[in-house]
């Protein structure tokens, strides 16, 4: 559906397109995504779109919450939740699943429900399961209405490390060693995971990257460097999901690149260098997010190796199929090889996050970013495509 396009009623003026920003989530990326709805907010062009923020809070239900930015900040090393923006902590939104039907209606337990209007698009700014693993994106297609990203296939590829890094093989992008610890090995026979994981370490040496195969931001994520640690790493991840991943340490540079989705397919940004954060053993959450680690934009490439990290990250939007946004990660290896780590269908978003900020090297500045986004989504239809 085309801006030019959207539903009138007899005899009222063209409406602005109007989008709901939807944050929180039940992930433990709550916080984050409420960060980023914050950023979001405030680079929306509110002449040319109406805004509807809505929040999701951690135990499910989708509530209406307070359009002020200014309260969807990190304060005093915290992430603010939408618990704490929603106008009421009882009533909840709800979406159509009727794709004739774009109204959103809010309802509070004794009252007649209120029509919000309707919803021409959605940004959805959760990270994580329950919202950046296509669950969200289905449920956006049973209601037909458009959103900012990638679809249902492409998100859950982009959640699971492990199926990402399937695809990418096939799709001839190297990828590091590592191995895979699924629930039910877990529960069947403990000892003899444990034992898979340790046989990997004898293969590949220490330390070992024990992480969430489903999660993102860093959160769960343990850097094992011998075998004493390496029950409280699996515990830890297990927290988050109860199907892990262990990976081989691959030892190189830390080199990120944006793509994006232009009229002609997606592009690439200047990559990003991450240096290796003095106070923390690796970019982790807090290294990210808490104590905002600086990273090098544009990374100190060459030409040539700029070149090909470029083509590489449209080539992993491309394999998953993805559409509007990625951050493709990559290992500068010692032997000069680009090795892909992870792709991110809704990576950080906020000002200082690195997609941004590549972007902003490369021209786009933020605000044009969100609009850019939007506009690429109210273009494209749902359903198969």
């Amino acid at each position: 559906m085309s801006t030019e396009n959207l539903p009138q009623s007899p005899g009222q003026p063209p409406r602005k397109p109007r989008v709901a920003v939807v944050c929180g989530g039940r992930s433990s990326e709550h916080g984050i995504s409420v960060v980023t709805a914050g950023a979001v907010l405030r680079a929306i062009d509110r002449t040319k779109y109406d805004v509807l923020p809505i929040g999701i809070t951690r135990d499910g239900r989708w509530a209406l919450t307070a359009d002020d930015p200014e309260r969807m900040a990190i304060t005093e090393r915290r992430t603010p939740s939408v618990e704490e923006l929603a106008e009421s902590h009882e009533g909840g939104v709800v979406l159509p699943v009727d794709p004739t039907n774009r109204e959103v209606v809010y309802s509070e337990p004794g009252s007649v429900p209120k029509a919000l209007g309707e919803v021409d698009v959605v940004f959805p700014v959760l990270h994580g399961p329950y919202g950046e693993d296509g669950t969200l994106q289905g449920l956006l297609e049973l209601s037909g209405v458009p959103y900012v990203g990638s679809g249902v296939l492409a998100s859950a590829v982009g959640q699971d490390k492990e199926y990402m890094k399937r695809v990418f093989v096939s799709f001839g992008l190297e990828v590091g060693p590592y191995v895979v610890i699924r629930p039910r090995e877990w529960e069947r026979d403990e000892s003899a995971a444990r034992r898979k994981i340790v046989d990997f370490a004898g293969e590949h040496g220490w330390p070992l990257f024990v992480k969430p195969a489903r999660a993102g931001s860093s959160i769960g994520i343990t850097k094992v460097e011998d075998l004493a640690g390496l029950d409280e790493a699996i515990a830890e991840a297990q927290r988050h999901d109860p199907k892990i991943l262990v990976e081989a340490a691959v030892r190189g540079r830390e080199i990120e690149c944006g793509v994006l989705e232009f009229e002609d397919g997606p592009r690439a940004s200047v990559p990003a260098e991450i240096p290796p954060p003095d106070a923390h053993a690796y970019y982790d959450f807090e290294a990210k997010y808490i104590d905002s680690t600086p990273g090098i934009v544009p990374a100190p490439l060459t030409e040539e190796q700029t070149a090909e990290v470029q083509r590489l990250a449209v080539q992993a939007f491309e394999a998953a199929s993805c559409e509007g946004l990625v951050r493709a990660d990559f290992f500068l290896a010692e032997n000069g090889r680009f090795v892909i780590n992870e792709i991110n269908t809704m990576p950080g978003f906020t000002p200082i996050s690195m997609y941004p900020q590549m972007w902003q090297a490369s021209g786009v500045s933020y605000a044009e970013l969100v609009d850019r986004l939007i506009r690429t989504a109210l273009n494209r239809s749902t359903g198969l495509r």
